[in-house]
């Protein structure tokens, strides 16, 4: 790799950063060190888009997922998970920006009225986007019923890289395909100019980027090996999050990457 890659130019100057974060901790998980040793010289946003639960009835999936966190109910899991999103990035340095798209779990399909509440009673799965996590969420096939949101994020994103006067743009690249990951990126993709891609953890403790994509968009691997031990007590922060994604109790270190214009 070109020791003068995107992200090197930028860290000879103090122009502001803007991640995208799909979920309300994914950014600090994948890119927490490089963002906490940046925001001492300059501005870094963090943009969370997926921020909203909907409704019960939920889905298994839903009712799996929220089993596993520190609170039960959707929309008060939702309303911590902010607070502490913002309260972990103020601490860092970093300005928060909570976009509240619904989280795919929770997203709902458009129904006919007349019916839907019963279809939601007897068989939640019907009447959502996404019935399952297996089989739909992480599988990487963004709904057609989706795009229509793709288009909203990106208008979104093009108008926070103008307000933010950014000078880079870093999307996750997709380890894993979770579809709300998948979507951060296509919102982010109309910035090629600006655009850094990052590797999605813990996702990428046990599944590889697409690499035969990368190489066609001619991105290569950019590492960030520094203050990588502050990241287990920030994303311990996350205490709604923390037990759930890490059961074992602990959370591994490994260099950050990041996916870089090979010229």
């Amino acid at each position: 790799m070109s020791p003068h890659s995107r992200i090197d130019r930028s860290l000879s100057g103090d122009a502001p950063w803007l991640f995208l974060s799909p979920h309300l901790d994914d950014a600090v998980l994948s890119c927490g060190a490089l963002m906490e040793a940046q925001a001492r010289g300059r501005e870094v946003i963090v943009a969370t888009l997926f921020t909203e639960a909907s409704p019960g009835p939920h889905t298994r999936a839903a009712r799996s997922f929220l089993g596993q966190c520190a609170v039960k109910d959707a929309g008060e899991l939702f309303d911590a998970r902010k607070a502490e999103d913002m309260s972990v990035l103020a601490d860092m340095g970093i300005r928060s920006i909570h976009l509240g798209a619904v989280d795919a779990l929770f997203r709902q399909r458009k129904v006919p009225k007349f019916g839907s509440g019963a279809w939601d009673r007897l068989l939640p799965e019907i009447t959502h986007r996404y019935p399952t996590y297996r089989f739909d969420i992480a599988l990487g096939r963004i709904a057609g019923g989706d795009r229509p949101l793709i288009t909203q994020l990106r208008t979104d994103v093009a108008a926070l890289m103008g307000l933010t006067g950014a000078e880079l743009l870093f999307c996750p690249v997709g380890v894993g395909r979770h579809v709300d990951h998948l979507i951060t990126r296509e919102a982010g993709m109309s910035q090629r100019d600006s655009l850094v891609l990052y590797s999605d953890f813990p996702y990428d403790l046990t599944a590889e980027p697409d690499g035969t994509r990368l190489a066609q968009w001619g991105y290569v691997p950019w590492s960030w090996d520094q203050g990588l031990a502050a990241k287990p007590p920030r994303i311990r922060q996350y205490a709604t999050q923390a037990d759930a994604l890490f059961p074992s109790g602990e959370i591994p270190v490994k260099p950050e990457t990041y996916f870089v214009p090979a010229f």
